[in-house]
């Protein structure tokens, strides 16, 4: 199917902020060397965000099953409620960088790679789902369905994968880190 110059249009829209976002997060957490004053709170961020992303995870599943099930409104909600547990996840891990800046994996051994590996699929992945859950929403908010369901195809599997990774790389920061929040 050839896109049509109306079908392209959105992306006018989605790709600046999308790489603004994803330029800024880099910058804030790899480039950005002093952190601001930390108030207490902060450091019950990472924890917060692995439950977004975990209820991100569990409301992407739930909508794929309920659309699979014919339940459009059933899935319209549960799609609803991702993005906002995926936006509430955005801010508190900006918020978090902001004052904490890069986490160090100290583990060792085998693990090292392996949670590299871990993370950088699921930050390479992080940069492409944003403007890919934008356009589904777009199609979808725009109840231009065959467009929206030719889209989420591929953004369901990637956002899936970036929200339960999410989960994976906290998990394995705190583990390696004895316990204490990175």
């Amino acid at each position: 199917m050839e896109t049509t110059l109306v079908e392209r249009r959105p992306l006018v829209w989605i790709l600046p902020p999308s790489a603004a976002i994803s330029g800024f997060l880099v910058w804030l957490i790899y480039v950005k060397t002093t952190q601001a004053p930390a108030p207490p709170w902060i450091e019950a961020l990472p924890v917060a965000n692995a439950f977004f992303n975990g209820c991100s995870a569990v409301a992407l599943f739930v909508g794929w099953r309920r659309i699979k099930r014919g339940r459009r409104d059933a899935h319209r909600r549960a799609m609803l409620a991702a993005v906002a547990f995926s936006a509430l996840f955005l801010v508190s891990y900006v918020a978090y960088h902001v004052f904490h800046g890069d986490t160090r994996f100290p583990g060792r051994g085998w693990i090292r790679p392996a949670y590299f590996f871990v993370l950088a699929s699921h930050v390479g992945l992080s940069i492409i789902a944003l403007p890919m859950i934008l356009s589904t929403l777009f199609w979808a908010v725009t109840r231009r369905f065959a467009r929206h369901r030719s889209i989420a195809r591929f953004t369901l599997p990637i956002w899936l994968y970036v929200s339960v990774t999410g989960v994976a790389v906290f998990a394995l920061l705190r583990g390696y880190a004895g316990g204490a929040i990175p």
